[in-house]
């Protein structure tokens, strides 16, 4: 007859009909317990002074079910206490960052250390003893609340033809699940970008008409740019998506598909469900149908874990406290460093924006998206522009040393007000200098003109130059060579200020002589 192991409820009947003044033949025979059996219970029964008036209570149909199956620790073996003597050399080879085998460990005991013991001791006692190889225990979080958290994975589905090229690409599918109802959401994609994760999003909270506070997606490239499980790092683009929705991420630990258990196991759900057998014409037709085997399929079915339909549930519990869907699509920015060169400009995107001069050879951050451009040094905003076509470039004169901006940006004004200011005379030459059809061609001969100033001073020049245009004379290098060959007047020195005296002249006349004469006033009568 077969060995059977007697359980609590087996045990307690036994008691029972012991109470019951039935005899140990009778018990066996209606139990189909063996008799031996029923006596060694019936005996310890005795042992413990049980009562025949009254059903046994659990306490005492345990205590006697102790007595009866409490068996003898048998000692162990020599080949086992030979294994246990390396008990701590065992257990450091199995902790390795990379684990010796157990048949490497067998050997290195046989070898050097003279044990023994067989391999299957040495098996059981790291099993047993060191808990090799035995599976963790694990234990159920708590339920989250409506609408709090949604987990997010990508998977692979397989391939599916590019009708723009004609080749067969893979196909990815972003799926969204909503941790409290188990509502689903699939967006088909041919990249796992930031860019696909965000439409993606987007698209699911426009599917559910509400939207999640909390997302707990794995750790891909397009999301986590750094993966620690304290403080992951996020992808600066897809950090601005979850500021601009007012989300949270909780990212999933490395390696730890049970942080996100619910959308992780549905990947392969997904697949054989939706996927598998069916023909999509392109990726729009694969989207749509994702949709509908979302809303009609996987929503409508009853759930094995919650044994309740999602869609029901989301729309019933988890929808009205959840936040309101965004209005718009979201503008994914392009983030990157950039190196300001000599001529005070970043490149972005193929673009040219001006950076002041202050920031020349640093690196900035620079933040480009449809419509505008923000350049960043640390958390100073330095610059911000609207974003220009490939090739193109913007500048800002502000942003050049001074003195420089107007030969920069071909300023003829500011430099004709600058010649103004030395004379009238001087602005009016640059004006005629700069008369000419492509006035910016001869702003050269401005700035010398204005060197001149500077160097010869205001006034020479200003004379020069009223000279010049009296007899129509436009030429700088002319107002020079006159600034050059002129000779100042030179002041006489003390010793040439003295007089000396000359000697009289041989024919020299008296004073008296070129005296002149008054003339006397007579009468008429006496002219007569």
């Amino acid at each position: 007859m077969p060995y059977r192991e007697l359980i609590m409820i087996d045990i307690k009947e036994m008691l029972r009909r012991r109470a019951a003044g039935q005899s140990e033949r009778r018990v066996a025979r209606e139990t189909g317990f063996d008799r031996k059996t029923v006596g060694r219970y019936f005996a310890a029964a005795e042992a413990l002074s049980l009562s025949r008036e009254r059903e046994p209570t659990e306490e005492e149909v345990l205590a006697v079910a102790e007595r009866v199956q409490a068996r003898r620790v048998v000692d162990p073996s020599e080949e086992w206490k030979q294994v246990a003597a390396h008990r701590e050399r065992v257990a450091s080879w199995l902790a390795l960052r990379r684990p010796l085998k157990l048949r490497k460990i067998h050997t290195l005991l046989e070898r050097d250390h003279g044990v023994t013991a067989s391999y299957d001791t040495l098996r059981r006692f790291a099993i047993e003893e060191l808990g090799w190889r035995k599976r963790p225990t694990t234990v159920r979080l708590a339920e989250t609340e409506p609408g709090e958290i949604a987990q997010v994975d990508f998977g692979l589905m397989g391939t599916l033809v590019d009708p723009t090229t004609g080749r067969a690409r893979r196909l990815w599918a972003l799926i969204v699940t909503l941790v409290y109802s188990r509502y689903q959401f699939v967006w088909p994609s041919f990249e796992q970008t930031t860019e696909a994760v965000c439409a993606g999003l987007d698209a699911a909270w426009w599917f559910f008409g509400a939207m999640a506070r909390v997302l707990l997606p794995d750790n891909m490239s397009a999301m986590v740019q750094r993966a620690d499980e304290l403080g992951p790092t996020l992808v600066p683009a897809f950090l601005d998506y979850v500021q601009a929705r007012g989300l949270f991420v909780d990212a999933a630990r490395v390696r730890s598909p049970k942080d996100k258990a619910r959308v992780e196991n549905q990947v392969s759900y997904v697949r054989e469900s939706w996927f598998d057998g069916e023909t999509f014409m392109s990726l729009e037709d694969a989207r749509a149908a994702a949709e509908r085997w979302c809303r009609e399929v996987a929503g409508a079915r009853v759930h094995g874990t919650t044994c309740e339909v999602p869609r029901e549930v989301f729309e019933a519990r988890e929808k009205p406290v959840m936040k309101p869907p965004p209005s718009e699509r979201f503008d994914v920015p392009h983030w990157a460093e950039a190196k300001v060169h000599p001529d005070h400009h970043v490149q972005v995107l193929k673009s040219l924006y001006s950076v002041p001069t202050r920031f020349v050879g640093s690196t900035v951050r620079v933040r480009a998206d449809r419509a505008t451009v923000k350049i960043y040094a640390g958390s100073e905003l330095v610059k911000m522009y609207g974003r220009v076509a490939p090739g193109k470039r913007v500048t800002d004169p502000r942003d050049y040393p001074a003195g420089k901006d107007v030969a920069a940006t071909r300023d003829i004004a500011s430099l004709v007000a600058s010649a103004k200011r030395c004379g009238a005379h001087v602005g009016i030459y640059a004006e005629r200098l700069l008369g000419v059809p492509l006035p910016w061609t001869r702003m050269r001969l401005v700035y010398a003109l204005l060197r001149l100033c500077k160097k010869f001073g205001d006034g020479r020049v200003e004379a020069l130059c009223q000279s010049a245009l009296a007899f129509d004379v436009v030429d700088v290098r002319r107002i020079e060579r006159m600034l050059v060959e002129a000779k100042p007047p030179t002041v006489p020195s003390s010793r040439e200020r003295k007089v000396v005296p000359l000697p009289v002249p041989r024919f020299a006349r008296t004073t008296e002589h070129f005296a002149t004469k008054s003339q006397v006033t007579c009468s008429k009568e006496e002219q007569r």
